[in-house]
């Protein structure tokens, strides 16, 4: 299942290189992707953009560099499902008045 899954990123890949084109939106791209690839998850898509990326020799400059953005996008995007952000306020050290004594002043 491996090989047939890596020929499906590796089709997947040569359609991106096709139809990247710059200011492309994310969304539009996996649009794009799924007309041809109505099967593609969005996993998949991201994966064959990194494959994409990595094997850009034959890509057009602008192709390459949309597929950057694309990818990295939808990397923050996916990998900020998961974190929440917890705000927290840091407390103040106590000095004793022992500890102010024997400082020397600056």
């Amino acid at each position: 299942m491996q090989v047939s899954n890596m020929a499906s990123i590796r089709e997947i890949a040569d359609t991106l290189k096709e139809i990247a084109a710059p200011g492309m939106k994310p969304k539009a791209i996996r649009s794009a992707i799924r007309e041809r690839h109505p099967e593609a998850s969005k996993k998949e898509i991201v994966r064959a953009a990194f494959y994409a990326v990595t094997e850009a020799s034959a890509a057009s400059d602008g192709a390459t560099a949309e597929l950057h953005d694309f990818v990295l996008a939808e990397r923050i995007a996916e990998d900020n499902l998961d974190v929440v952000l917890k705000v927290s306020k840091r407390k103040k050290k106590k000095r004793s008045s022992d500890a102010l004594e024997r400082s020397p002043a600056h």
